[in-house]
C-alpha cells in the first residue's frame, strides 16, 4: 500500500468529525446552537462539537451494554445457582425427617438403662445401640450440611439483591447515554439543514483539507511520532483482522453496532480482531486501557490507532500510513489517512 494522503474521497473520510469523545455537554452549548454560526468554519467547529460528543456517548453507551449483558448472564448463573441449592436443602430436609422418624422407631428417644431392661436380648439391644449411633452422626451431619444450604441460600438471596441493583443502574447509565446521542445527532442534523447544497459542498471541502494537511503534518513529522513505512507486514492473526476490516469497507456507520451490516469505531475494530479469533475489549477506552502499546514509529498493520485525549475514537491501522474506521453518522467505512485526527497513541492485540 502506498502513502496515504491524497485530497478527495479517500480524505474525506478522515473528517475531524469522526467518532470521538466528550460525554458531558460542555457549558454553553445550547445557546452556541441558539446563535447559528454565520460562517462554514462556524458550521464545522459546532458539527464537530456535537458529533464528538455523540461518539462519546456512544462509546458509553456500548461499555454500558456490555455490562447489561454481563450482569444479566450472571444472575442467571445464579438463579440456576439458587435453585440448585433449593433442591439440596429439600433433599437434606428430607432426609433428617426420615433419619428422625427411624430413630423414633428404634427407640432413640429412651434412655439407654430402660431399653437395656425392656430388651429381651441384650446383644440384640447392643448392636440397636451401635445402629442408633450411626444415625445420630448420620443426622448431625446432614443437619450442617442443611445449615450450610441455608447459608448459602441466604448468600444468594443478597447478591441477587445486589446484582439486580447494578443491572437497574446500568440500565439507567445505557438510557442516558442513548438519550444523549440522539439528542447530539438530532442538533447536528438540525444544523446541517440550514445549509444550502452548496455550503453543505464547501463544508464537505474544508473538512477534507483539514484532513489532507494533519495527514501530511503527521508523515512529515519528528521520528517517533510517525510511522516507519519500511515497517514489517502484518502477522497471520493481524492480516486476518485487515481482511475482515477491509471487506467492510462501504457498510454503514451506525451507533452501537457491532455488524455484520454496520459498525461504529470500536465495533469494527472488535469485529476485525473477532475474525482472527482474538477477544479484545469493546469500548475505544477499554481497548487503549487494556492492550499492549506500542510506539508510533512501530506500527504494524493489525495495530489500533486510538485517538483524542480520551481515548474517544479508534480505527485499524493497515500500513502506508493508513487506516480503515468507521467514521460517524453519514459516513460509511472507509479508508483514511491515520495522522487525520489527534492520534493518543496505538495498541497491539494479539
Amino acid at each position: 500500500m502506498g502513502v496515504v494522503r491524497v485530497r478527495g474521497a479517500v480524505v474525506a473520510s478522515t473528517t475531524v468529525l469522526a467518532c470521538v469523545a466528550g460525554l458531558a455537554a460542555g457549558p454553553g452549548q445550547g445557546q452556541a446552537l441558539a446563535a447559528r454560526p454565520r460562517t462554514i468554519a462556524d458550521v464545522r467547529a459546532a458539527t464537530d462539537r456535537l458529533y464528538r460528543q455523540a461518539e462519546v456517548a456512544t462509546e458509553a453507551y456500548d461499555a454500558a451494554t456490555e455490562q447489561v449483558e454481563r450482569q444479566q448472564r450472571d444472575l442467571v448463573a445464579l438463579a440456576r445457582a439458587v435453585v440448585a441449592a433449593q433442591a439440596d436443602a429439600d433433599r437434606l430436609t428430607r432426609r433428617l425427617g426420615a433419619l428422625a422418624a427411624a430413630r423414633y422407631r428404634a427407640g432413640a428417644g429412651l434412655p439407654a438403662g430402660a431399653g437395656l431392661l425392656l430388651a429381651t436380648d441384650p446383644e440384640s439391644f447392643l448392636d440397636a445401640a451401635g445402629v442408633a449411633e450411626q444415625g445420630a452422626r448420620a443426622t448431625e451431619a446432614a443437619v450442617l450440611q442443611l445449615r450450610r444450604k441455608q447459608r448459602d441460600l441466604a448468600a444468594y438471596a443478597h447478591a441477587a439483591t445486589t446484582g439486580w441493583e447494578r443491572l437497574t443502574a446500568q440500565r439507567r447509565r445505557r438510557a442516558d447515554a442513548r438519550r444523549e446521542v440522539e439528542s447530539r445527532l438530532r442538533q447536528a442534523e438540525a444544523l446541517l439543514a440550514t445549509l444550502r447544497a452548496r455550503d453543505r459542498q464547501r463544508l464537505r471541502e474544508a473538512e477534507d483539507e483539514a484532513a489532507y494537511q494533519a495527514q501530511t503534518a503527521w508523515l512529515r513529522g519528528a521520528a517517533g511520532a510517525r510511522p516507519d513505512l519500511d515497517a514489517g507486514g502484518a502477522g497471520a492473526l493481524a492480516a486476518r483482522a485487515v481482511a475482515f476490516a477491509t471487506a467492510q469497507l462501504g457498510k454503514a456507520y451506525q451507533w452501537g453496532a457491532q455488524g455484520p451490516d454496520s459498525y461504529d469505531c470500536s465495533g469494527l475494530t472488535e469485529m476485525a480482531w473477532a475474525a482472527a479469533g482474538v477477544t479484545i475489549p469493546r469500548t475505544s477506552q477499554e481497548q487503549w486501557a487494556g492492550l499492549p502499546h506500542v510506539p508510533l514509529d512501530r506500527l504494524r498493520p493489525g495495530d489500533l490507532v486510538i485517538y483524542y485525549p480520551d481515548a474517544g475514537h479508534v480505527a485499524l491501522y493497515v500500513g502506508g500510513g493508513a487506516v480503515i474506521q468507521a467514521p460517524r453518522p453519514g459516513r460509511p467505512v472507509s479508508l483514511a489517512g491515520a495522522g487525520s485526527m489527534p492520534i493518543l497513541g496505538a495498541v497491539r492485540p494479539g
